[in-house]
């Protein structure tokens, strides 16, 4: 197994970081390259990266956020961003028409980029043997996080990265059956008793985070209507109707 591979299979995510500890500006600087050099739809590039170093900034979002201080914490924290902002630069100057909102794929676009991206830079963090962790969160206070941090239409965020030097060492965490998730040639049913045997893993497992099985615990979130003030910024940044 190459070293690469071997990386790849021992992920595991840090949430608690060494508060002084410092990134060099040319492990920055391999950071945000391998990230901007990810693949991408057509080469669009539909994202962009926000280094957020200044402190006040991310302790605005921990507040915003209470169950991620690794945003404050870490020693550098990236904001990926959606991004078709630049193309509508693109159509303004060519004087062509921007219908983006009329339909989710253009979202789907600049969302899978800014993600691509992400991981990218999260691998580069890690092969140089720095821990990191990605907040989903921050999409629940998209609005507030637009105007604290200048973000123009056609602009949203996707996930933040966290990156430092891990204080409390992890495990790696099993994930869900392969019979579950490979498939060959065309989707192929599985039982049930996939899901479960996973829900007595991860209880073997015993992570403090998971406080109920990972059944339930989904079942759960997707009984909730989707988020609808996400939503509502979408249409106010004019990405959907």
């Amino acid at each position: 197994m190459n070293e690469t591979i071997e990386l790849l299979h021992n992920h595991r995510t840090y949430r608690q970081f060494d508060p002084d500890y410092r990134l060099s500006q040319e492990q920055v600087t391999a950071i945000l390259t391998a990230a901007r050099q990810a693949p991408s739809w057509m080469n669009g590039q539909a994202y962009s990266i926000l280094v957020i170093d200044d402190p006040q900034i991310r302790q605005q979002m921990v507040e915003w956020n209470p169950g991620n201080p690794h945003i404050a914490a870490s020693s550098l924290f990236l904001l990926f961003l959606a991004d078709l902002n630049r193309t509508k630069k693109v159509a303004d100057k060519k004087q062509s028409p921007y219908p983006i909102d009329e339909g989710y794929q253009p979202l789907l676009i600049a969302t899978t980029d800014a993600s691509i991206a992400l991981q990218s830079g999260a691998i580069a963090a890690e092969s140089l043997g720095l821990g990191t962790v990605i907040s989903g969160s921050v999409r629940k206070d998209s609005a507030k996080i637009a105007e604290l941090l200048h973000l123009p239409e056609y602009v949203y965020p996707v996930a933040g990265l966290s990156i430092g030097k891990p204080i409390v060492e992890m495990k790696v965490k099993p994930r869900l059956p392969e019979e579950a998730v490979i498939h060959y040639n065309h989707y192929q049913d599985y039982s049930y008793d996939a899901v479960e045997a996973y829900d007595q893993t991860m209880t073997a497992f015993g992570e403090a985070r998971e406080t109920k099985p990972w059944s339930e615990k989904f079942a759960g979130f997707y009984s909730n209507r989707p988020d609808q003030g996400f939503d509502a910024f979408l249409k106010k940044q004019k990405l959907i109707k």
